[in-house]
């Protein structure tokens, strides 16, 4: 095992992503899971990286329970220097679903980091589902079902597990992040503001932010793949032609141009302002239940605020203090009462 580590170390590999690595240690009798030989081998594998190829990152990936997760950190020196931020996909899923951003904001108040030289590796979507089990002790499990029975309804998939008892619960929903955030009967102009605003969402967080391919090319549910291989995962693993894709992204009327270009700006501003650095000081806080304020605070003191209008209703903001800039719209706010439309985001730059 060290020797295929110290072969990727050795091909100039910056970043070692280990794989469901929970379940690296067997020993009959047990779960399997989280063992603490397991932790043993992750600080192994860190003082390895560490002494010959430093700066390279180790990132664990293990969808289980939040406090699971970031206990793959270690003591923030010895194990990974950045974990898979689970609860956000599902969480930010909730909040726009449900209109209500009180339980992402109550979970994101949470979030510690136990060194500087770790952090957030934070993401909406990727080639599995959306996990479930991330959720589960950050929200009641009438909510959890709720918001499966609502996906279901507009075409989602779910892989369930059995329980000893003879029931079952879902672990994981199976549909792309535009189709999870919208309703069969939503226009494409909804769809995108809905796709925008929770991406924005993990764009503002403090950490590493990761867009998986089918997102940043606005994929939608690929129902002809499961029915091909059999499996509810290849909803969001479908395979393009070169050309297709390139077509639809030189058309400006499709929804794939649309959200393309509107990701790749979001992205080309965080990546010009230095309050966005995963180390810039994070607050957040819901001003309403459907409005979340979030504030990033560079170590130079540039600072931006955002705030993020979950709901499909307009809302008004009666403060001075956000006036300046918004990055996204490039208009200034000099009134004392702002409005936030549907859905809408506002990078706000003192």
């Amino acid at each position: 095992m060290v020797d295929v580590l110290l072969t990727y170390l050795e091909k100039g590999a910056d970043y070692i992503r280990l794989d469901a690595v929970g379940f690296m240690w067997k020993i009959p009798g047990t779960t399997c899971i989280h063992l603490p030989q397991t932790h043993l081998l992750i600080k192994l594998f860190r003082a390895i990286t560490d002494d010959v190829a430093p700066g390279t990152v180790i990132i664990t990936e293990t969808n289980v329970p939040h406090k699971d997760n970031i206990a793959y950190l270690g003591n923030g020196e010895d194990e990974a220097h950045m974990v898979y931020q689970f609860s956000l996909p599902p969480l930010v899923l909730h909040a726009v679903h449900g209109q209500d951003v009180r339980a992402l904001c109550s979970w994101a108040q949470s979030l510690t980091l136990p060194s500087e030289n770790t952090t957030w590796f934070n993401f909406l979507a990727s080639h599995d589902g959306i996990g479930l089990n991330p959720l589960r002790g950050l929200l009641p499990e009438d909510e959890i079902l709720k918001l499966v029975e609502d996906l279901q309804q507009e075409g989602a998939l779910v892989n369930w597990k059995n329980n000893p008892d003879g029931s079952r619960s879902p672990y994981e929903i199976n549909v792309t992040y535009m189709d999870a955030l919208s309703d069969r009967y939503s226009t494409d102009d909804q769809r995108l503001a809905r796709f925008i605003l929770a991406h924005a969402i993990l764009l503002s967080f403090p950490g590493v932010p990761a867009i998986y391919i089918q997102s940043i090319l606005g994929s939608r549910n690929d129902y002809d793949g499961v029915t091909q291989l059999g499996y509810n995962r290849a909803i969001n693993r479908k395979k393009y032609r070169r050309t297709e894709i390139e077509a639809e992204l030189m058309d400006e009327t499709t929804l794939r141009y649309r959200v393309y270009h509107a990701l790749s700006r979001l992205i080309a501003i965080r990546r010009n302002n230095k309050a966005f650095h995963p180390e810039s000081q994070f607050s957040i806080k819901n001003i309403s239940p459907c409005v979340m304020q979030i504030e990033r605070v560079a170590k130079t003191g540039e600072s931006i605020v955002a705030l993020f209008n979950v709901s499909d209703n307009i809302n008004t903001i009666n403060s001075k203090k956000f006036q300046g800039t918004d990055l996204i719209s490039e208009t200034n706010l000099t009134g004392e009462v702002l409005t936030l439309h549907p859905w809408q985001v506002l990078w706000i730059k003192k």
